[in-house]
């Protein structure tokens, strides 16, 4: 049995992502992805059932990703604050390094029937980083550094709004280039509001 590459995988990824994120699922042939890689077809089936399972494994990965970047940014915040804003600055560092797989993610959230694998089903992933996150906001409020007024699901669903408009202005916009400072900023809005303060 010949000996299997370790970086091929790897290698097979960032051929496909990038056919995929220029051309879109369904117009990307295996054949194009193996030509790029520079790996013969066996070598991507080794690694991959096929096209779909490919697109799957890239779009999961986006997924975990993230998940991974939620938990380790939140352990380093004292706060509610300190949390929320290390995750946003992680989460900015990593669309800025991977746009091409950010975009292919979210664009299957609004794909056409064909666009995308017909099995393909990040739901359960989706609702997984953002339960992380509406956890956090519910412990804030048992805390008292969230108010109790609102349904933790609504203070959820409003930061993760105002986080996914900066996601989504970096992808289509380059000039809009979200980092630390942004998250500080973002953070701000969301706890204080935007409504004038009575001076003391």
């Amino acid at each position: 049995m010949a000996k299997v590459n370790p970086d091929t995988r790897r290698q097979i990824l960032r051929a496909a992502l990038k056919r995929f994120a220029d051309a879109g699922y369904a117009a990307t042939s295996v054949q194009q992805i193996v030509d790029d890689a520079r790996v013969s077809k066996p070598a991507l089936y080794y690694h991959f059932p096929d096209k779909a399972g490919l697109f799957q494994a890239l779009v999961h990965e986006a997924h975990d990703e993230r998940y991974r970047l939620l938990r380790g940014a939140a352990e380093g915040g004292r706060d509610i604050r300190a949390q929320l804003e290390n995750i946003l600055a992680a989460l900015f560092d990593y669309f800025r390094q991977n746009r091409e797989l950010m975009r292919l993610s979210f664009a299957t959230m609004f794909a056409a029937p064909g666009e995308v694998p017909e099995d393909l089903s990040c739901a359960e992933k989706c609702g997984r980083n953002f339960e992380f996150v509406h956890s956090l906001i519910k412990r804030a409020q048992r805390n008292g550094g969230l108010d109790r007024r609102f349904d933790s699901r609504e203070l959820a669903f409003g930061f993760y709004g105002l986080t996914h408009f900066y996601l989504v202005a970096h992808l289509v916009a380059r000039d809009c280039v979200p980092d630390k400072k942004t998250a500080k900023r973002t953070v701000e809005l969301f706890l204080v509001g935007a409504a004038a303060k009575k001076r003391r």
